[in-house]
């Protein structure tokens, strides 16, 4: 398979291109196409990372590819990271300020690609918000055949939170955060399950680190929690480190981010290992349980349709089926406040000017 990066120069991007390359996800027979935005500094930074990655991993890179318009996207999987993806002058890390500048962007690749495409692209979508690059692209591609990467990472954090706090590894961990990659981010305590815990000691431990708050205050909860810290955010970074962890495993899924962004180091390696996972699957042929935005329709997730985060299988054929696990009357109610909220969001971004 043939595998595209949009957006290969950038900070996302570069990291995409280092980890699918240093993994070994391709073969050295096959593509891994490097998009830039046009002639000059984008080309050149991309002529300079192939040559860069040709020298570090001359025995095992894959062929490396220029393109720099975007009617030349040839990949099987598609990375769209392309776009503005930071805002270091804010203490708060607002996706939906990306909308206006990264629409144009979304709008452009997605013509070209149901234009000039073969007609079977998986396209994983990184940039933000991820709820438009996903409308957008699935708009003319179709949607099963596009995921936004936001739910998954947002998942894996939640996951990491809870084994830390219950003193095991992660991958003892499952559960999905779903809804929004932002603002109304649902976690789906629900869904948690820990290994080697039976349903009595896991629904204890659940009730133990939850607490005794409703869903419905989360967003609230998050709010103080991240106006206890603001006078930290910019002035002591260790103590609004410590501060953080503190506070409940699902609280940090939304703050620590937001932490890591604004101390310069952005959320780059992160984002990047989450892709590449997914990427790797697709092109082994594998089957993945994810959370994933995407466009739901016909039945949707429990009644909801439109653009959400929800628990799905993805595989070489992009979504193969939305997932339904039993969630609790509250998560359901959150998702259909936060499924009205986003196709709020995407009705006012799609017919700005």
């Amino acid at each position: 398979m043939d595998i595209s990066v949009i957006g290969a120069g950038g900070d996302v991007g570069r990291e995409i291109v280092a980890q699918l390359v240093a993994a070994r996800v391709l073969r050295p027979t096959e593509r891994l196409q490097l998009v830039g935005k046009g002639l000059g500094a984008s080309e050149r930074t991309l002529y300079g990372l192939r040559s860069d990655l040709t020298d570090a991993y001359a025995e095992s890179v894959p062929q490396i590819d220029i393109a720099v318009r975007p009617e030349d996207v040839v990949g099987d999987v598609i990375v769209m990271a392309a776009g503005v993806s930071s805002r270091t002058d804010s203490p708060v890390r607002d996706r939906d300020a990306f909308a206006s500048a990264n629409k144009a962007i979304f709008i452009q690749y997605a013509e070209a690609l149901a234009t000039y495409g073969h007609g079977s692209e998986v396209v994983l979508v990184v940039s933000n918000p991820v709820e438009l690059g996903v409308a957008v692209f699935a708009g003319q591609l179709g949607a099963r055949r596009v995921i936004g990467i936001g739910a998954y990472s947002d998942s894996l954090r939640f996951r990491r939170e809870i084994a830390a706090d219950l003193g095991v590894p992660r991958q003892l961990v499952t559960g999905y955060v779903a809804g929004e990659h932002g603002n109304h981010l649902i976690p789906l305590w629900s869904s948690v399950r820990v290994y080697g815990m039976d349903d009595a000691a896991t629904s204890h431990a659940v009730a133990r680190l939850r607490g005794p708050y409703p869903l419905l205050d989360f967003q609230k909860r998050v709010r103080e929690y991240r106006d206890s810290i603001q006078h930290l955010l910019t002035t002591d970074t260790r103590q609004a480190f410590n501060a953080v962890e503190l506070m409940p495993p699902d609280i940090r899924v939304q703050l620590r981010p937001e932490l890591t962004h604004l101390s310069g180091s952005k959320t780059v390696m992160a984002t990047a290992n989450v892709t590449v996972d997914m990427v790797k699957h697709i092109v082994d042929g594998r089957e993945l349980t994810v959370a994933g935005q995407i466009v739901l329709e016909g039945d949707g997730f429990y009644g909801i349709r439109g653009v959400l985060g929800v628990p799905l299988i993805a595989s070489n054929q992009g979504v193969v089926r939305v997932l339904t696990p039993p969630i609790w009357q509250e998560e359901a109610y959150a998702l259909h406040e936060a499924a009205a909220a986003i196709g709020r969001k995407i009705e006012c971004w799609t017919v700005e000017a």
